[in-house]
């Protein structure tokens, strides 16, 4: 029975707690509850509320012509920026055809050429078409309506507060919802909850996107790695005084001929890359700042006007452009960086394991070797995919049968910041160009965040975002060096003996203990 506190006011019981309900979550539901367990997913917002839902581009995988693992494998390294585990991205690249096969299993539709066959394009960072989509540009949203028509238990409107352990793992979560605090006693939790674009002003991702998995691992006493390496996706519509989430153009604008150029009509990208606008992302949002700084300007633009039906081909994105008052057939688009995804997080192995027993992680929330430095484009559903089913399988093999009943059910005790000094903060200082000087002051400023109980969900929103800013300043202090999508203007150089990742967890005292990530490769 739980040790109850005056907060705890309901209890409930299941072999799986899914936390999330985005591609990875909703696939690893699907494949723990085929495997016989009590699965239930736990969701802060609605159905549609995940950052899968927005998802435009596509998903990346191994064209049946003109293709091979190797190509996939060999160019999401060449992005990687020194730091994928080759293991890792090969075992995970390989597995993608039946991923996608098993999603039409489902229902989903991807849109098709003229000879009947699956239409693929290419985005940036990509030697061949290979990204699926469908409506054109809308391949999240199928995405989550197929994997949502599975009917599994969620309860919507529900936070995670703390993950339950003992001595042999994950024992439940604590959960708030409209009933007030609840334990579920579970012997398996599995993170899913996207990522950590909410640190930032702006950013592609939905007002969910509190890094809550990050900080839910962390107090765990799971390892954290690559935070510094946010990716920002260098084609986001811009709008003066724009924040929040903001809409992205999607890079299969450009992989269909569309043209970064600045205010004086000149290449933002030429001679920077052999690949020019589809360079990886961090090459383009790099090269946009520093044009833009040159110039003293907010903005470039992307010029699709030459594209024959681009209304037909890119339906979502012409929509978003008409509601800024824009035609792209007829108007250049402002654009400008926005925070879009983290390539790192929770420290997995291919199976979604982390170092706790009975803690699994997958989708943008985990760091498993696949993205390295900075994600191949449209990776990051390939990803969600194979590791959720993985991690919904290695949950259902090693945690059916465990018997467990949570003992402790307090409330966390975190930092927490104002959320509007936290997003200037990081904005300012740990955006698309990081220094020394900016990232101190950061960290002076986090670190002198006070800490209090959180009780409701803006509070642990705000106390999650505070924490992973600690750890995502301190990396990228950590980090005197450029690589990916961490640029350092006082070190401009890589350096081959930093070619690792940075680990950070709890160690028994509560300080802070800094390891290389040992849970990567084909485990």
């Amino acid at each position: 029975m739980t040790t109850r506190t005056s907060a705890v006011v309901w209890e409930d019981h299941t072999d799986l707690v899914v936390i999330g309900g985005g591609v990875a979550g909703l696939t690893a539901a699907r494949a723990a509850s085929r495997r016989g367990m009590r699965v239930l997913t736990v969701s802060k917002g609605g159905p549609t509320d995940t950052s899968t839902q927005y998802a435009q581009g596509g998903i990346a995988v191994v064209a049946p012509q003109g293709d091979t693992v190797d190509a996939h494998v060999a160019d999401t390294v060449a992005a990687g920026g020194g730091l994928c585990d080759d293991d890792a991205v090969r075992s995970i690249v390989s597995a993608g055809p039946d991923a996608v096969a098993a999603l039409r299993d489902l229902g989903a539709v991807f849109d098709t050429g003229r000879d009947g066959d699956v239409a693929r394009t290419r985005e940036g960072g990509h030697s061949i078409r290979r990204i699926i989509h469908a409506g054109g540009d809308a391949t999240g949203a199928e995405i989550q309506r197929a994997l949502g028509a599975a009917g599994l238990p969620v309860l919507f409107g529900a936070a995670a507060a703390r993950i339950l352990t003992d001595h042999a793992g994950v024992t439940g979560v604590l959960v708030f919802d409209e009933r007030g605090a609840g334990v579920v006693h579970a012997p398996a939790v599995l993170l899913a909850t996207g990522g950590l674009g909410q640190l930032y002003a702006c950013s592609t991702n939905p007002p969910g996107a509190t890094a809550d998995g990050i900080a839910l691992a962390f107090a765990a006493g799971a390892g954290i790695a690559d935070l510094e390496f946010v990716q920002f996706h260098p084609t986001v519509l811009f709008a003066s005084g724009g924040m929040g989430r903001r809409p992205l153009i999607s890079e299969a604008v450009r992989g269909e001929g569309a043209r970064l150029v600045d205010s004086r009509g000149g290449s933002v990208t030429g001679g920077v890359h052999p690949l020019g606008d589809l360079a990886p992302r961090d090459v383009v949002s790099r090269a946009i700042a520093r044009r833009l700084a040159d110039l003293g300007e907010d903005h470039v633009f992307l010029d699709a006007r030459h594209l024959g039906d681009f209304a037909r081909r890119f339906p979502t994105i012409t929509a978003l452009c008409a509601d800024a008052g824009l035609d792209p057939a007829h108007d250049l688009l402002p654009v400008a960086p926005a925070a879009h995804y983290s390539c790192g997080g929770v420290v997995t192995d291919i199976h979604g394991r982390t170092r706790i027993p009975g803690l699994y992680a997958a989708g943008e929330v985990a760091r498993t070797g696949l993205h390295g430095a900075n994600r191949l484009a449209s990776n990051s559903l390939l990803e969600g995919l194979v590791l959720g089913e993985r991690a919904g399988i290695a949950a259902a093999v090693e945690r059916t049968g465990v018997r467990v009943e949570a003992a402790d059910a307090s409330p966390p005790v975190l930092p927490r910041l104002d959320r509007d000094v936290l997003q200037r903060l990081m904005t300012r200082h740990a955006s698309v160009v990081r220094d020394a000087d900016g990232l101190a002051a950061a960290s002076a400023t986090l670190g002198a965040a006070p800490s209090s109980t959180c009780i409701d969900l803006p509070l642990l929103e705000d106390a999650a975002l505070t924490v992973t800013a600690r750890a995502l300043v301190a990396a990228a202090e950590r980090r005197t060096e450029s690589r990916g999508c961490h640029t350092r203007s006082d070190h401009p150089e890589s350096h081959p003996g930093r070619a690792h990742s940075i680990e950070m967890r709890l160690g028994p005292d509560g300080r802070t203990v800094v390891t290389t990530p040992q849970l990567t490769g084909a485990n």
